[in-house]
């Protein structure tokens, strides 16, 4: 079930990794990540790479050996280079505008939609006449960035008929027709 627990993780110039029990602890040159490990996975550190053995071969333990081994790769990658989202909002009067670590968000509502982010996640806003407003999301956590852009996505979904709506950049979304295909059909 698990091929992806068998990898070994390369270890990047820059970059530590230490062991302390349970507890993984990856340094790197823009932050600090720790993970505490199931007690079904051990792991070991050889020089420059960081393997994950589990205990058995059971279902639950082939699952978690792919699900670790996962968490400690992009925990590596964040503190070495970090991940990116870009979203754009796509709509008539759809704005985003950042005052500190709060984004304001106009999406067509009576009020506006204030979002706190994390101080962890670096977020930049580009307005550009004649284009949709863009929204760069940064950060050395792939979890938290994933979970903020997933929070600001849920504001206000694009919708399949016009495609209004915050979306990420390259989405594809699915278009319906719409009724007026069907009209004049008897």
């Amino acid at each position: 079930m698990s091929r992806i627990g068998n990898k070994i993780i390369n270890i990047p110039a820059g970059v530590q990794v230490s062991l302390d029990g349970a507890t993984l602890k990856v340094k790197g040159k823009t932050a600090e990540l720790i993970q505490t490990l199931d007690s079904c996975i051990q792991a070991e550190i050889d020089g420059s790479t960081v393997s994950l053995k589990r205990q058995s071969d059971d279902k639950p333990h082939k699952a978690k050996h792919g699900l670790y081994r996962a968490l400690v790769n992009n925990m590596i990658i964040g503190v070495s280079t970090g991940f990116k989202k870009d979203m754009e909002l796509v709509g008539v009067g759809y704005r985003a505008v950042l005052k500190g670590q709060f984004l304001e968000l106009s999406l067509g509502f009576s009020h506006q939609v204030i979002m706190e982010i994390p101080k962890e996640v670096s977020i930049a806003v580009v307005t550009e006449k004649g284009k949709n407003t863009v929204i760069n999301l940064s950060s050395f956590d792939k979890q938290l960035l994933g979970f903020v852009a997933a929070k600001i996505r849920s504001f206000r979904e694009p919708e399949p008929y016009k495609g209004k709506g915050i979306r990420f950049v390259g989405e594809d979304i699915r278009r319906k027709s719409g009724k007026s295909t069907g009209k004049g059909k008897k």
